[in-house]
């Protein structure tokens, strides 16, 4: 009888289970009568720092290495971990350590001692199509090493996380939670997806699960390797996705493609010959029809990444060379130290003077008239969390910001609490 048993048994063991612990921040909810020091001094209040709160949580991994003893697992499967333990099929425990983590592709590498491990042979997710048989391997609920089966739904998926950088997998093989970071399979027990996420109105699954493709994970898990994080590079160009009246107004066919409306001196799109009123086609031969999926191809590319961009100017098609170049490192302003230095944390900040408030947070100092920061903040905003991560200082905010992408911050102003999204650099 037809039955998927060998290939299950042959890749099981690089299946692993990840049990994570740690310790996170919250802040207790503000009173505005606490906030005035002579307040507490009359009372004698103490002040009222931020409180830990201590968690576990359950996921799945990925042997990619078995000689070096590498995993790759989801980025929030790991996120504030402190001790990550990693269980193998058959029975070992082993401490794990984070090599790194990227956030905006949600992809972490972990090492483990490298001992009679198996590693998972690597499919290509770019030859996958959608109708293809796949099985999702995982430890759902705790259930460790559970098997499901489906078949891809959809290629491409995007929108799960707008601040993220996707290009998802999608697929009716069950996904649950605990499935985070696992496997998903071809019929020849090659890894195609690194399963990462669901929808579901109720937690559970509906048939509707996501998967980054092992392309993308494998060339995340290079950079982390190397440099420790992923280094992003930057094409030099603010587009707008291509409507109807759009492509009416610059009488061109169809709607597929992305408008450039400005090109930045010096920059990579510059050098490459593209100009304001070019619309965007494709990347590599990858059709490109938002600005989402500009910003997953630039972002997914390595710097010194040469890019074959096709373009349309003046109703005629045409082909430019793009090499992608790191993003600028913005320098300190004279007088201003590193340890406050605002546009180290983000450009969005460059402007502001930071420091550690006294009862926890990132206080803003001073705004610069007409700068970046005089836009959004103002002198005595109390920066308390980062995207829906509470910060207790300007190093904790500092790390927040690293992880690259959108950076949403959470802000005191005297007694109201605003959100102020800032956008990836």
């Amino acid at each position: 009888m037809p039955t998927l048993a060998p290939m299950i048994k042959r890749v099981s063991p690089a299946v692993v289970n990840i049990a994570t612990r740690g310790t996170i921040k919250e802040r207790t909810p503000r009173n505005p009568l606490l906030e005035d020091p002579l307040f507490r001094r009359f009372f004698d209040i103490p002040n009222m720092g931020p409180r830990e709160r201590q968690f576990q949580s359950a996921g799945s991994g990925v042997i990619f290495d078995a000689k070096n003893g590498y995993i790759v697992t989801n980025a929030h499967v790991v996120d504030n971990a402190t001790e990550i333990t990693v269980t193998l099929q058959d029975g070992r425990d082993l401490t794990a350590t984070l090599v790194g983590s990227d956030v905006p592709s949600d992809v972490a590498v972990l090492k483990v001692p490298s001992e009679s491990l198996v590693q998972m042979a690597l499919g290509d997710s770019g030859h996958l199509e959608v109708g293809d048989f796949v099985v999702a391997i995982g430890n759902p609920f705790g259930l460790q090493h559970t098997v499901t089966s489906g078949i891809v739904s959809g290629l491409g998926r995007s929108g799960i996380n707008p601040d993220g950088y996707e290009d998802f997998i999608q697929t009716d093989a069950s996904i649950n939670p605990g499935n985070s970071g696992g496997a998903l399979v071809n019929l020849r027990g090659e890894l195609v997806g690194i399963n990462s996420a669901i929808l579901s109105r109720s937690g559970g699954n509906i048939g509707i699960g996501f998967a980054i493709p092992v392309n993308m994970a494998r060339s995340i898990m290079d950079q982390l390797l190397k440099y420790g994080s992923v280094k992003r590079g930057l094409l030099g160009v603010s587009i707008y996705s291509l409507t109807p009246d759009t492509a009416k107004s610059l009488d061109i066919v169809g709607t597929q493609g992305v408008l450039v409306s400005q090109v930045t001196d010096g920059s990579a799109a510059e050098n490459a010959g593209i100009k304001p009123g070019d619309v965007i086609t494709s990347i590599n031969g990858q059709t490109i029809k938002s600005n989402s999926e500009l910003r997953n191809a630039i972002g997914l590319s390595r710097v010194g990444d040469k890019l074959d961009v096709a373009l349309i100017r003046d109703k005629k098609p045409m082909h430019v060379t793009a090499v992608i170049t790191d993003l600028p490192a913005p320098a300190a302003r004279a007088g201003q130290s590193a340890a406050n230095d605002s546009s180290a944390v983000h450009p969005g900040l460059v402007g502001a003077t930071l420091a550690d408030a006294a009862d926890g947070g990132v206080e803003i100092r001073a705004v610069e008239p007409r700068s970046a920061a005089a836009q959004m903040f103002r002198k005595g905003d109390l920066i308390e969390g980062a995207n829906r991560q509470a910060v207790s200082n300007l190093k904790e905010l500092r790390a927040v910001a690293r992880r690259g992408g959108a950076l949403e911050l959470k802000i005191r102003r005297g007694n109201a609490v605003v959100l102020v999204p800032l956008r990836a650099p």
